[in-house]
């Protein structure tokens, strides 16, 4: 980070703040640690010399996360990104690698398994409200960054890379999985492999009929994005890994209609996407948001006016969010 630094008080250099601070976490005094971090960098934002504040917060917030401690950790991690638009600083390679190391350092914890007596019911019910925090806090720091840096440089959705983090928290934390949660963040990313892994993953555990629901919803998300390139990669990624693992790729009409639908999308065909449509309306009606999407899609493609856009339809998903 470069920033000039005006007005500057008698604060002193931020790292014997630092290293008192971290003493203290060690210590065990984490409440009493994070008051000091809070007012000391507030401190340092009053005197706009956001790159001390932000050197507080971002060591603050580590060895927090560090010592276990997710709820601080979490809370300094959201108040470095404020400092970060307080501060007014853009959008580049240096805060993303800074914004990664805080996520990185959020705990990954698995929910414990094969229950047996009252005490595993009751480690179960604490795993899951521990699991509940974690996924709070980090999504809430994640959420803030991707408005950062949709602000500050950032494609107009934000940070692909801060999605894909998202997503695959989301996925491999929430005590309860919200598929279309992690497929809507996965596809603002830049990583469809992970998208592919993740959801062979979840292949392997969900529900029957689930499979192919989680396949169409991942490439009809794509498609009402207009990236056409995501959803046949992420296709044909799915059938490689599936294959390498001796798995059998979904075949169902919801299948079949998504396949007829990305080779319709190649060529100028809308009455085939209409056609499509009104074949398989029984297997895309399986999911009542298809409709908006594939209706986002032919406005895509085919132009074909709808009465809110696509940012409507994904800003009403993410504030359901």
């Amino acid at each position: 980070m470069s920033r000039p630094r005006a007005r500057r008080g008698e604060l002193p250099p931020p790292q014997a703040n630092i290293e008192k601070l971290e003493k203290m976490v060690d210590a065990g005094s984490f409440y009493e640690a994070q008051q000091m971090y809070k007012t000391t960098s507030a401190r340092y934002i009053a005197a706009e010399r956001y790159l001390e504040a932000l050197e507080i917060l971002h060591s603050g917030a580590l060895i927090q996360l560090k010592h276990g401690q997710v709820t601080c950790g979490g809370e300094l991690a959201v108040l470095f990104v404020d400092t970060l638009v307080k501060g007014k600083f853009p959008y580049g390679k240096e805060n993303l690698d800074r914004l990664s190391k805080l996520y990185e350092a959020f705990p990954k914890i698995s929910v414990p398994q094969h229950l047996g007596d009252d005490d595993d019911m009751q480690q179960l019910s604490e795993a899951l409200v521990a699991a509940k925090v974690r996924v709070e806090s980090c999504s809430s720091f994640l959420k803030a960054g991707i408005k950062w840096s949709a602000e500050f440089g950032a494609p107009k959705n934000g940070s692909p890379e801060l999605h894909d983090m998202l997503a695959e928290y989301l996925y491999s934390e929430s005590p309860e999985l919200d598929m279309m949660k992690v497929s809507s963040y996965f596809v603002r990313g830049k990583d469809p492999n992970k998208f592919a892994s993740t959801l062979v993953n979840f292949m392997g555990k969900c529900y029957p009929g689930e499979d192919d629901t989680a396949i169409a919803r991942a490439v009809l998300l794509y498609l009402s994005q207009g990236n056409l390139r995501d959803a046949n990669y992420l296709m044909d990624e799915l059938k490689k890994l599936l294959e390498f693992k001796e798995l059998d790729f979904p075949q169902s009409d919801l299948i079949q209609f998504i396949e007829y639908l990305l080779q319709t999308l190649e060529r100028d065909a809308f009455p085939l996407f209409k056609m499509l449509r009104e074949k398989y309306k029984s297997s895309t009606e399986r999911e009542s948001f298809f409709d908006e999407l594939l209706d986002e899609i032919a406005g895509r493609f085919y132009g074909v006016r709808r009465r809110s856009g696509l940012q409507g339809i994904f800003g009403d998903l993410f504030k359901m969010m």
